[in-house]
């Protein structure tokens, strides 16, 4: 039994979790580990800690509902591999259904913080580009009618600090769309400092082997009505890095 309890001890400490009761869990994504696995559980990924943790867990989801292989257990949003911060997992499936609900309401509160390269015309602005999954499956702007899955993305930003190259912003979405936040910072002129992917040519360079997008604040009301808001810092390897441009 000591033995069992120093491992859930253990898994608890590596998905570094910030709030639990018996309907979900609040934990503070390192940059760098992946959510789920695409094809199997083999993978090192959240989800793998996750059911070491909380074996429970793997029957909760739409893909359990179903009777199929569930990769994503609990997972009612998500955050990209080499994005950090607050990530809400449900433990049930009646919190799973309620969060699933709630943020197709847009009754969740979720904002980031963001590094982007120059600086915006606009002190605050609200970018409503639709994206799209391209034949290759990768989610890009919707310029195209015959582009498949075209959703509608909506991301709010605000100027918090502007440096000499570089503006920090405070960014609110509505939408969760895979990429949404890096392609429309994108799509104005503005890419995220860090971002291998989505780029333009007349950026500077910089010495940071993640992307500069932190989930600092979660917000929502819980099953019982409760209202439950978390805020965390930048993680240590962002903090340095804007102090080497400041």
């Amino acid at each position: 039994m000591a033995e069992l309890l120093d491992k859930q001890a253990d898994f608890r400490l590596k998905l570094n979790i910030i709030f639990e009761n018996e309907d979900f869990l609040v934990i503070n994504k390192p940059a760098g580990l992946v959510v789920h696995p695409v094809k199997s559980f083999e993978e090192n990924t959240l989800v793998t800690l996750l059911l070491n943790y909380y074996p429970a867990i793997q029957n909760v989801g739409d893909l359990a509902k179903a009777g199929l292989v569930n990769l994503r257990p609990g997972l009612v949003h998500r955050l990209d591999k080499d994005v950090s911060g607050l990530l809400l997992i449900a433990k049930t499936q009646k919190a799973f259904d309620y969060f699933k609900s709630e943020f197709q309401q847009h009754r969740i509160t979720k904002e980031y913080c963001a590094l982007v390269h120059g600086h915006l015309a606009k002190e605050k602005d609200i970018i409503s580009l639709a994206l799209a999954r391209d034949e290759r499956g990768k989610m890009t702007l919707a310029k195209s009618a015959n582009l498949a899955s075209v959703k509608e993305s909506w991301t709010e930003y605000e100027v918090v600090k502007k440096f000499e190259d570089f503006t920090l912003l405070k960014v609110k979405i509505k939408t969760g769309r895979t990429h949404q936040i890096r392609l429309h910072l994108k799509s104005i002129g503005h890419p995220i400092v860090g971002d291998s992917i989505h780029k333009i040519k007349r950026q500077k360079k910089v010495e940071l082997d993640r992307v500069f997008l932190h989930a600092f604040h979660l917000a929502f009301k819980d099953l019982g009505g409760q209202i439950r808001d978390f805020k965390i810092d930048l993680p240590i390897e962002l903090k340095n890095f804007l102090q080497t441009i400041d």
